[in-house]
């Protein structure tokens, strides 16, 4: 299932009813389309008023043995492999409503779900998809042994470690996370419990609806369950599934690799934490007051000389501060007095060259089509600027947005559209062509 760097939906509802793992009620879960940016929430439909609880991490409640958000008193529990399926198959808004507290287990894995999401199909939007990239590590080491770390990566990627006590089923498995693998390696993995822990389960009230059809029990060395397990690695690739549904509660699809060493609820979600923490941050360094789109991606100066071969006075971009998708990306130029060309262009009457804004437009679209695979290392000839419209005078003071978009790359040509924008109002645009070429 190919998807775009456009946002999805659903593209009808689609309903699925079962039993729930921990409180063992019957429940009935629909998959319901959603609007652009409106991500996940979930829709306690048994109750007066049917109240939307948002799938983000600041409305966690609980994290033992599942991951349980919560909104005004009222929960959702074991959230993950519903999520986990909606984010892992390529799906950016939904409404996920319930007639009780907890989804359905069914067979403890996110398979379920997944035909469930196909069943409904998939619905493009035309609002891009918003991905954050990691751009600095995230660490993160508890007491009791687990690591999870995130580093910057052009994919998302996973590799995990589980470890069972005693070090029992000790299993590793690392990959690129995208639909097709998603549903091929991951989405059949079920839950597990090891047998010394369903009594202490049983007395705090959980786990009632638990069967051997619906988890695999470990007793010793033995493996208790309906079914052969599915994978040899199973109980690894379950905690992958896990870690996808847990960290998309940072709202926020990511670009890194996760390396994880016995994961469970408390760190991933801790993780899905400073992921927001750390996007927070990133955003702090756009100023308020720009009326800048809404971009999930920075690179600050010193990243940007690292790409393009520019330099003073030729480099027109201070910084990037989005990318969207993989083809979208907003840079800014700030434009002060001091500004060699001021001298001459004209005394008495400074105005930015509209030849300088063209230039600002290719550099930062260079950013784009040098971040490509197997294009890092090489520089972007400016081949020809097309349609190219100079609307209103670009003044000292002004802090100009440059907005691009990467249309076509065939082999070394690439085709691409800027446009500069100072105070929300277009100051000019063009249609711009590329040639990459070896340094």
């Amino acid at each position: 299932m190919a998807v775009s760097d456009r946002q999805h939906t659903l593209a009808k509802p689609a309903s699925i009813t079962g039993t729930s793992l921990h409180t063992g009620e019957q429940v009935t879960l629909t998959l319901q389309p959603a609007p652009e940016n409106f991500g996940f929430k979930f829709r306690r439909v048994d109750l007066e008023d049917k109240p939307f609880i948002p799938a983000l991490v600041e409305k966690v409640q609980k994290v033992e043995r599942a991951t349980t958000i919560a909104e005004g008193g009222v929960n959702v529990h074991t959230v993950e492999h519903v999520i986990s399926a909606l984010a892992g198959m390529g799906v950016d808004n939904a409404i996920i409503e319930m007639d009780a507290n907890e989804p359905p287990i069914v067979d403890g894995s996110s398979q379920p779900f997944v035909e469930l999401i196909k069943k409904a199909g998939l619905q493009e939007q035309s609002e891009p998809r918003k991905v954050f990239e990691i751009r600095e590590p995230i660490y993160q080491e508890t007491r009791d042994g687990t690591i999870i770390t995130i580093v910057p990566d052009k994919k998302f990627r996973i590799s995990c470690t589980n470890v069972g006590p005693e070090g029992r089923f000790t299993q590793y498995m690392s990959l690129e996370i995208n639909p097709e693998t998603y549903e091929k390696e991951i989405a059949p993995a079920r839950t597990f419990v090891y047998y010394e822990d369903i009594a202490p389960l049983m007395e705090k009230g959980l786990i009632k609806g638990g069967t051997l059809e619906a988890a695999v029990v470990v007793r010793g060395e033995t493996l208790l369950s309906k079914q052969p397990l599915r994978f040899n690695n199973e109980f690894v690739r379950h905690k992958i599934l896990d870690i996808i549904g847990d960290l998309m509660l940072s709202g926020k699809r990511i670009t890194g690799h996760v390396i994880a060493v016995r994961p469970g609820h408390g760190p991933n979600t801790e993780m899905a934490r400073a992921i927001v923490s750390q996007y927070q941050a990133m955003r702090a360094m756009v100023p308020p007051t720009l009326n800048i789109p809404s971009g999930e991606a920075v690179l600050d100066i010193n990243e940007v000389m690292r790409i393009l071969p520019h330099r003073y006075p030729f480099l027109l971009v201070d910084r990037i501060i989005g990318f969207e998708g993989e083809n979208k990306c907003t840079g800014i130029k700030n434009v002060t007095i001091n500004e060699p060309f001021f001298q001459g262009h004209f005394p008495g009457h400074p105005i930015m060259p509209g030849v300088l804004q063209l230039e600002a437009m290719a550099q930062v679209a260079s950013i784009v089509l040098l971040r490509l695979p197997g294009n890092q290392g090489k520089i972007g000839y400016f081949m020809s600027a097309n349609n190219v419209k100079w609307r209103k005078p670009v003044l000292p003071g002004d802090t100009l947005i440059i907005e691009t978009e990467m249309l076509k790359v065939k082999r070394s040509i690439a085709q691409a559209v800027g446009r500069c924008i100072v105070n929300g109002q277009v100051v000019s645009e063009a249609d711009l062509m590329f040639s990459v070429v070896d340094r």
